[in-house]
């Protein structure tokens, strides 16, 4: 087929379906999408609340819980332990498909009565003294951590995975004793950094790859003392690092304040994050063939992805992952096949559709809470026979009566479920973190507003009063309430106060680093600032011959274009008014220092597949 554009009927700008497209959805059985990318990526983010908790009682047990969703839910919410036992059968919920509504409104009448566990985790046996977190599951010892997993002793910390000992951390695998860092992989006792590999006993990285003790350092692959990208004897280098006093505050102002200022933005950097792939687009994304992505790393043959890892043939995917053949899916994967408008369900799950809150099923369609069933529609058993010409009927009945949303845009088969469904409040979802809307334009769209919650701490520290050293912090300030340095004028849900958890004190202690100014949700926004949007604009190489565009980095070598310019062209996430100077893939590998790492093909796919 055809490449055809159409025109999106959420935002009205004009989106491209190219062939293989057309092949995927012809592959998985679903018509072509009506919503663009880009308002599809914003749907399924408005399903998923990772970092908005609140205090509230589960409604079987009573107990006081950490919550996903706050008291003025429309569902019940059961703790953990009550959700995941047999207090309860979903199949209480179940009923006949009504042919005279639509399959959204009566999906929305059943998520009104079917209880949700308070919070998205696996089940409670996965996590050991984990209390404050959401979408996590398999880890021990951790708090306010968020999308992660397989992990232990973790604060602070969101979507890192197989990790331990880490604090403050975004988008962190397979590391140990990690500090302020973001994009690092297979990391030892690194902080401050960004876009690493391999790297140990390291501090204020940018895209490094297999070094160790150095600091403030900007694409170096396999070196050792460096600082400021200068190499240093190990004698040398132990003298200048104790002389730049990186143990106290004032040293790490000075130093961060020097290495963004002299050296992070005028050394060439790749025009995407990411290493090991073939044939991708996006960003931050690795090990990974015919796929377009950001954060993604194991994935072939596979589109509109986003924090994904391990995937097959799956279109228009957010967050976890280990899953095939998969369309417009939120919060799921661990072994999923054929799987089609879900969201936080996963496990062994095949043939499912347009469900919540299901795990280790099958051929169900429209149900909540399902757990190892099969031949269900609406929390409703039948038969195989039963089931499979009830399915057919539906999807035809979902054609001919589609739900008609608050504004007026029809949802039939084929499309995801309508934002206004959606358990949480806008305001709550990691859709206003990317997407974010004002109060007046949530409303007018019929999605849910969230009132910020007033926090009334009782301030007794000033942020101003901390000690520019932990060797000078006593175990008293496990007492106080310290003041963020934002202190709630800025705009990234400040807490105005927070307080230092003795397992947060004891890692301060051990790596020797000074305590936080700013509140565990400003810090996270810090982080957050560091990565770049999730939208690619097409661009050349900004090589210029002997130097840079701009003028401000000298080529060491002579590229393949001698003395004219680049002529390449791609997409990337740094836009066109961005300072930063973006090269091309055979001019950011042309320094001698930055050899790409190179498989054989066997090794290559072997990685990949």
């Amino acid at each position: 087929m055809m490449e055809e554009t159409r025109q999106c009927q959420n935002c009205h700008q004009e989106f491209r379906i190219e062939p293989d497209d057309f092949a995927f959805y012809e592959k998985i059985k679903v018509p072509p999408p009506t919503f663009c990318p880009e308002c599809r990526m914003q749907r399924r983010m408005a399903f998923r609340n990772e970092r908005t908790l609140h205090k509230r009682s589960c409604d079987l047990c009573q107990k006081s819980v950490i919550s996903a969703y706050s008291a003025e839910a429309t569902f019940p919410v059961y703790c953990s332990e009550c959700w995941w036992s047999d207090k309860w059968d979903p199949f209480e919920y179940g009923r006949e498909y009504d042919f005279n509504k639509s399959f959204f409104q009566q999906f929305k009448e059943l998520q009104d009565k079917v209880p949700r566990q308070h919070t998205n985790n696996t089940s409670p046996a996965t996590l050991i003294n984990s209390e404050y977190t959401n979408c996590a599951g398999d880890s021990k010892n951790c708090y306010l951590m968020f999308g992660a997993g397989w992990n232990e002793d973790i604060l602070y910390a969101h979507y890192t995975n197989h990790s331990k000992n880490c604090v403050d951390t975004l988008y962190c695998l397979n590391s140990e004793l990690c500090y302020e860092c973001f994009d690092v992989d297979q990391c030892y006792n690194v902080r401050f950094s960004q876009t690493c590999l391999w790297c140990r006993d390291s501090m204020f990285l940018f895209d490094c790859r297999n070094c160790s003790d150095c600091i403030g350092c900007v694409g170096l692959r396999n070196k050792k003392y460096h600082i400021f990208n200068k190499p240093y004897t190990k004698s040398e280098y132990l003298k200048e690092k104790e002389k730049l006093q990186l143990h106290t505050r004032p040293g790490l102002e000075r130093f961060r304040k020097e290495f963004e200022d002299n050296l992070y933005l005028k050394l060439p950097r790749k025009y995407y994050h990411g290493q090991m792939n073939r044939n991708v687009s996006g960003d931050y994304i690795s090990n990974s063939d015919n796929t377009q992505g950001f954060y993604t790393k194991n994935a072939k043959d596979s589109k509109y992805l986003f924090w994904c890892i391990n995937a097959k043939d799956v279109y228009d995917y957010f967050a976890w992952g280990d899953l095939e053949l998969c369309y417009e899916c939120v919060s799921g994967g661990y072994n999923m096949y054929f799987c089609k408008f879900v969201h936080t369900a996963w496990g062994d799950l095949r043939n499912v559709e347009y469900c919540s809150l299901c795990f280790t099923s099958s051929d169900i369609l429209g149900c909540i809470g399902l757990r190892s069933k099969q031949y269900c529609i609406l929390n409703k058993k039948y038969s195989k026979a039963e089931y499979e010409k009830l399915l057919s009927q539906i999807k035809k009945h979902m054609a001919e009566m589609p739900y008609r949303d608050r504004r007026g845009m029809l949802y039939a088969y084929g499309e995801n479920f309508p934002i206004e469904l959606s358990p949480f409040p806008y305001t709550d979802t990691v859709a206003q973190e990317h997407f974010p809307l004002t109060k007046s334009e949530i409303q007018k769209a019929g999605y849910i507003w969230h009132e910020p919650v007033q926090r009334n701490y009782v301030i007794t520290k000033k942020h101003a009063e901390l000690p520019d050293s932990i060797t000078e912090v006593s175990e008293s300030i496990l007492d106080d309430v310290t003041s963020c340095e934002h202190e709630g004028t800025c705009n990234e849900q400040c807490t105005f106060g927070f307080k230092i958890v003795p397992q947060e004190l004891q890692f301060y202690q051990k790596i020797n680093v000074p305590l936080p100014k700013l509140c565990h949700n400003c810090r996270h926004s810090g982080r957050v600032k560091q990565r770049n949007p999730l939208k690619l604009w097409h661009r050349k190489c900004t090589c210029a011959g002997q130097t840079s565009a701009n003028g401000i980095y000298q080529n060491t070598v002579q590229h393949f274009h001698g003395q004219e310019p680049c002529p390449n062209e791609f997409q990337t996430s740094y836009a066109p008014q961005r300072p930063e100077i973006v090269y091309c893939e055979r001019c950011y590998q042309a320094d001698p220092d930055r050899p790409e790492i190179v498989y054989c093909e066997k090794c290559y796919q072997a990685e990949v597949v």
